[in-house]
C-alpha cells in the first residue's frame, strides 16, 4: 500500500518534469507561431501513451515526442489551429511505422523521413504519409526477408 502511494507519486513526477520539458520547447516554436499550453501538452502525453498502449511499446523518454515537435514545428503545413492534432497523429504514424518497419530504423530517421514526405510528396497530408509510410515498410520488410533469405543461403 505505502509503495503503490510512493510509485504514483514518483510517475506523477516524471510526468510533470515531461510536460515542462515540452513546454520548454516552445521557446523554439514559437518563432513558427506554435505553441503548447500545459493542458495541451498533458492531452498530448495521454494520446502518446495510449498509442504506446494500442501497440504493446515502452517508451522511457520523451525524447521521440521532442524530435517531432521541434522537426515538424517549422513544417509550412502546420499551423496554430491543428497542432495539437497533427502532433498526435504524428505519434500515432510514428509508431505504427516503428513496428511494422520490425524497429530497425532508428527513431531520429524514422522521423527526418516522416517530416521530408510531410513537407514534399504528401504536402501536409497526414493520410497520405500514413499511407506512402506504410508503403515503404512493406518494401522495406521485404528487402528484409530477402537479405535474410540470401544470409540463410549461405550456411
Amino acid at each position: 500500500m505505502f509503495l503503490s502511494r510512493i510509485f504514483n507519486s514518483l510517475n506523477s513526477s516524471i510526468e510533470e518534469l515531461a510536460v515542462v520539458q515540452i513546454l520548454e520547447l516552445n521557446e523554439k516554436t514559437k518563432e513558427y507561431g506554435l505553441i503548447l499550453t500545459p493542458d495541451e501538452v498533458r492531452q498530448m502525453m495521454n494520446t502518446r501513451n495510449q498509442v504506446l498502449n494500442n501497440y504493446g511499446r515502452v517508451e522511457l523518454s520523451i525524447e521521440v515526442t521532442k524530435e517531432i515537435i521541434e522537426l515538424f514545428s517549422a513544417s509550412p503545413y502546420i499551423n496554430e489551429d491543428d497542432y495539437l492534432f497533427t502532433l498526435n497523429e504524428l505519434h500515432e504514424i510514428f509508431y505504427y511505422i516503428k513496428n511494422e518497419t520490425e524497429e530497425k530504423i532508428g527513431d531520429c530517421r524514422m522521423i527526418e523521413m516522416m517530416r521530408e514526405l510531410f513537407d514534399g510528396d504528401c504536402g501536409g497530408s497526414l493520410n497520405l504519409l500514413k499511407s506512402k509510410l506504410e508503403e515503404y515498410a512493406e518494401v522495406f520488410r521485404s528487402e528484409i526477408q530477402l537479405y535474410e533469405a540470401l544470409e540463410g543461403d549461405d550456411d
